[in-house]
């Protein structure tokens, strides 16, 4: 599933550097921070919860095909294990032997903010809501929760 808006990537994405693995640790870590960022902004446009390594080392995120440069493969897992300390992505199935994982490009405490603040903002405090009337109702609808969840309905999020 896709937004009809093309996804925009950010100016070190046209760097060539960005696509090999710095040696020096300082730039390393940068660069993971880089492409974790670039991961779950592209995800979270894309609505995407579960990447494939395989089907994206030949999609746009991780192959400039303006520049003729690709993430390899091995850096692609070393950026998602970093992804995975950070709380930000999780192997299925074998660990980081597997070929997908699952994207939080919004941790847990990220969707409760999310979910609150709407919660407030329609004056819904100490009112129990079923997930029906979180995800299709029309003040959910008319006052942006779904948009606020990044445009996907709190039942897809599982």
């Amino acid at each position: 599933m896709s937004t009809t808006q093309p996804f925009t990537f950010p100016k070190y994405y046209s760097y060539p550097p960005f696509f090999t693995r710095q040696p020096t640790l300082t730039s390393y870590h940068a660069q993971l921070q880089k492409w974790s960022s670039l991961i779950l902004s592209y995800c979270r446009h894309h609505r995407l919860f579960k990447l494939s390594i395989i089907d994206a080392l030949d999609s746009n995120l991780f192959n400039n095909k303006t520049l003729g440069r690709r993430l390899r493969e091995v850096n692609v897992r070393e950026v998602l294990e970093y992804m995975r300390k950070e709380g930000r992505v999780e192997w299925v199935g074998k660990g980081t032997e597997g070929n997908e994982v699952w994207v939080w490009w919004r941790n847990p405490e990220e969707w409760a903010t999310a979910v609150y603040e709407w919660v407030d903002e329609t004056a819904q405090k100490n009112t129990v809501l079923t997930l029906y009337e979180l995800t299709e109702s029309e003040a959910t609808l008319s006052q942006g929760m779904i948009d606020r969840c990044g445009g996907v309905q709190i039942a897809d999020w599982g």
